[in-house]
């Protein structure tokens, strides 16, 4: 049955049903052949009564109850029997409304139904203008990250900058290796690449992290950070609400020398105790974000000492400012390290 042949249905039926509704409101067949026969009945009677002899017939008979029932009776049964034919042709009207209501509800659903998944199919030219909406944004913002509560979502580093963080860099001639030929990272640019981009069109930002990622070891430290910042921001936890003390370069140089427990404790500076809590609870639960957070803690660990060796106060100032070192902050006082 096509939705055309439904839609025409209901209406027929429905037609039908109000003039059976009209026909039940007034006297039908039934009826007129009940009044007939009750008035013929009568007539028979009144019939017998009067032109029997005196002797004989209904008029010899004496009124009792018998002769009462003998007169009514068949009226009784004709009556009954037209009140039984009234009330299967109001139920035959009454399965034909309600037929007519079912068609009439399953044509509206299926109507329902088409349109609404002609509106939820989008058209090939939506999803032609979707992907290319996706690749302009993914070239724009190549390797921003959710370490701002205000800034928009941004995807993870290219897959070429991982490949070329995680790939062994080939050997040159006379055994020199790529990592020796290459130029040192210079300080600035480092800090600012640990930092990360701050919107999509901080070119600066780009410009140090596609450096950063093209430095093998700072690369891995880059890498560590982006996944535990990216982890925190699920748990609504971003470097940028972060509030920390800011430690003196001296506690950061004994750090990086090798000194642990309450002498450096000045580096666990963060006061958040939402961020801590959650971030505990997140450390003892979820085995991915625990080993994370420990191979982010141990990569920081050996960049800063390396870092220190040649970096003036101000440079170990400038770092201990950035996301990356807020999150090393954090994740180390949760984890214990300046206890």
């Amino acid at each position: 049955m096509t939705v055309q042949d439904v839609s025409k249905r209901p209406t027929s039926l429905s037609g039908r049903g109000a003039e059976t509704a009209q026909s039940d409101a007034g006297m039908g067949g039934a009826e007129l052949v009940a009044i007939l026969l009750s008035a013929l009945w009568l007539l028979l009677v009144l019939a017998l009564y009067l032109l029997a002899p005196a002797d004989q017939g209904i008029a010899h008979w004496t009124p009792t109850v018998l002769t009462v029932l003998a007169v009514v009776m068949p009226l009784v049964m004709i009556w009954v029997g037209t009140s039984a034919l009234r009330s299967a042709r109001v139920m035959r009207s009454e399965s034909q409304r309600l037929q007519a209501a079912i068609d009439s509800l399953r044509h509206s659903y299926l109507t329902h139904v088409q349109q609404t998944e002609a509106a939820s199919e989008p058209t090939v030219s939506q999803k032609l203008e979707e992907i290319a909406e996706a690749t302009r944004k993914t070239e724009t913002a190549l390797a921003t990250f959710q370490s701002s509560r205000h800034a928009p979502a941004r995807p993870a580093i290219p897959a070429e900058a991982t490949k070329l963080a995680t790939e062994d860099q080939g050997s040159l001639a006379l055994g020199t290796s790529a990592e020796d030929m290459a130029l040192p990272l210079p300080a600035e640019q480092f800090i600012r690449a640990l930092n990360f981009p701050e919107t999509a069109e901080d070119e600066e930002g780009f410009t140090a992290l596609r450096a950063a990622l093209k430095d093998r070891k700072a690369s891995q430290v880059v890498q560590a950070a982006q996944d535990v910042l990216t982890l925190l921001s699920q748990d609504g936890i971003y470097m940028d609400d972060l509030r920390p003390d800011m430690a003196r370069p001296e506690i950061w140089r004994q750090f990086a020398q090798g000194t642990r427990g309450r002498a450096v404790a000045a580096l666990g500076g963060v006061r958040d105790r939402t961020s801590l809590a959650l971030t505990s609870a997140r450390m003892k639960q979820d085995p991915i974000f625990r080993d994370a957070a420990h191979h982010f803690l141990r990569r920081f660990d050996r960049m800063f000492a390396e870092f220190e060796a040649e970096a003036s106060d101000g440079e170990i100032t400038a770092l201990g400012d950035t996301r990356t070192a807020r999150a090393f902050m954090l994740l180390g006082r949760v984890a214990g390290t300046f206890d």
